[in-house]
């Protein structure tokens, strides 16, 4: 006899940022997870560096705070020069702030939360292939013995990088283009006088050149390459010619860890869900490292989909929540490649109409702090703001359908359900409301009281701190609710008539 869909755990193959963070978001909402990766083990190359403040935030969430704070740099700001000049400072406040953290150690913190909710990574395990079966995946599994084995899963997250064979195999495309140039990266000592907690940018008409320095004392050094270069074309004294042509010079590279030539990819997938399957992170899109968000873009996708994915496995809420990730993601993932193909394309510049142009617009910007407005923010993650439709309301007591909920506020909320958030002094329909929610819908939502000194409102916030919808109506309130968690009633009900028919 078959094992019912609804026992079967969720499959996450690739344990880089993405998987680990789906991983351990299930576990922790009580959903069985089988975490698998090819490799052998952890990888040792620092690859991604960036964590920006949500991303942190998640992470410490799950209680790797002290871990994470150990291995990481915090940012003071970037700075823009154009010709070894200075034409912008973009500086971050404490809320903006962004941590630099070679990905190896980023891994390590994640994988300990992993931990503490019981998970761990299944190494040497592949996965060769699958088929859907209207209720399940069945996965064929390589595992460390070379032996292949069947097994059944009630979804499959494909975390498993640019490459993904889950991507692959379900036949998705992957749209979008390759920069002419290619890039070189390297991680080295250097001796230099420049401040070791900015990101530098060095623009020229001979390539762009960032320097970043990293926790150990040493620096990331990113440039773009001359035509024609391969790997075995740069060594050190390579990476010394293009850091003096591109640099202003006082820049003297030693004891290299790490170098590497590399194609920049604009690409995302056509569509990240194909019924019970689904693809988070470089699976379902890479682009130039211009900002800093892929790491980030992949664990947030895998924070989205999980406690959605949980929901659904536990009977809570109906399959069609599952279909706002790719919605939801998607956007953000365009929004990311666009981004960073802009700025990547402003690295680049070399005609000196175009160069004057670009330097004067980052003068004007950072002497007037345009950045902080938007921009920082953005990077950040705190500016995510999710399509809301008209049913959601509008902004009410400070709350925004499809954007976070606001410090401090979203850090005391309960992130393993949603919370009904009432602010301002309750009428009798609102108390009726959350005497209601607390017998039926205990399970899933927290019912949180806020001052607020205008009018009374309503506002649903999701488990990952978006809001829901917003409204002063309680009514309309408690039919969001009972339409979320419409499958949890109808059980009840089930199981309240099959009491009345054992006892008739």
């Amino acid at each position: 006899m078959s094992t019912p869909a609804g026992a079967l755990p969720v499959l996450v193959t690739g344990a880089g940022p993405a998987g680990l963070t789906a991983a351990t978001e299930l576990l922790r909402r009580g959903v069985p997870v089988r975490c698998v990766d090819k490799a052998d083990g952890p990888t040792t190359l620092s690859k991604a560096l960036g964590l920006w403040p949500r991303t942190v935030e998640l992470i410490h969430r799950v209680g790797g705070e002290d871990l994470l704070a150990a291995r990481a740099l915090p940012q003071s700001q970037m700075r823009y020069y154009s010709d070894g000049k200075v034409i912008a400072d973009l500086r971050y406040r404490p809320e903006t702030q962004p941590l630099i953290c070679p990905q190896p150690d980023i891994e390590e913190v994640l994988r300990a939360n992993l931990a503490t909710v019981g998970g761990a990574v299944q190494w040497a395990t592949e996965l060769l292939g699958f088929e859907q079966l209207g209720d399940r995946v069945r996965a064929t599994l390589r595992g460390p013995d070379g032996t292949e084995h069947e097994e059944e899963f009630a979804y499959l997250v494909g975390a498993d990088g640019a490459s993904s064979t889950v991507r692959g195999h379900l036949g998705v495309g992957f749209e979008g283009s390759t920069y002419e140039l290619r890039f070189v990266v390297a991680d080295v000592m250097v001796d230099t006088a420049f401040d070791h907690r900015m990101t530098h940018y060095f623009c020229s008409p001979r390539g762009i050149l960032v320097a970043c320095g990293l926790p150990d004392g040493r620096w990331r050094v990113f440039t773009s390459a001359p035509p024609g270069v391969t790997q075995e074309d740069i060594d050190l004294a390579a990476v010394q010619r293009l850091v003096d042509e591109r640099g202003p010079g006082g820049i003297r590279l030693r004891d290299p860890d790490w170098i590497s030539v590399f194609n920049v990819h604009a690409r995302h997938a056509e569509t990240t869900r194909v019924d019970r399957v689904f693809l988070i992170g470089d699976a379902a899109h890479i682009h130039s490292p211009a900002g800093g968000q892929g790491l980030n873009t992949g664990v947030n996708d895998a924070h989205n989909l999980a406690w959605k994915l949980a929901l659904v496995w536990h009977g809570r809420s109906a399959e069609r929540l599952l279909d706002t990730y790719a919605g939801e993601r998607g956007d953000v993932a365009r929004a990311v490649v666009r981004q960073a193909d802009v700025q990547t394309r402003l690295w680049l510049l070399r005609k000196r109409h175009q160069v004057v142009l670009r330097d004067n617009a980052l003068r004007v910007a950072s002497g007037l702090r345009l950045f902080d407005i938007a921009y920082i923010p953005w990077l950040a993650g705190l500016r995510t703001k999710y399509r809301a439709d008209a049913a959601a309301g509008g902004k009410a007591a400070g709350f925004v359908p499809g954007a976070l909920v606001p410090k401090p506020l979203r850090g005391r909320l309960d992130d393993l359900r949603h919370t009904l958030i009432v602010a301002g002094q309750p009428d009798d329909g609102t108390r009726e409301l959350m005497r209601w929610c607390a017998d039926r819908l205990d399970v899933v939502l927290d019912v949180r009281t806020v001052a607020h000194r205008g009018r009374p409102a309503l506002a649903l916030a999701r488990p990952d701190g978006h809001v829901d919808i917003t409204t002063r109506d309680a009514r309309a309130m408690r039919a969001r609710l009972t339409d979320l968690f419409r499958p949890l009633f109808d059980s009840r009900r089930d199981a309240q008539e099959k009491v009345k028919a054992h006892t008739a």
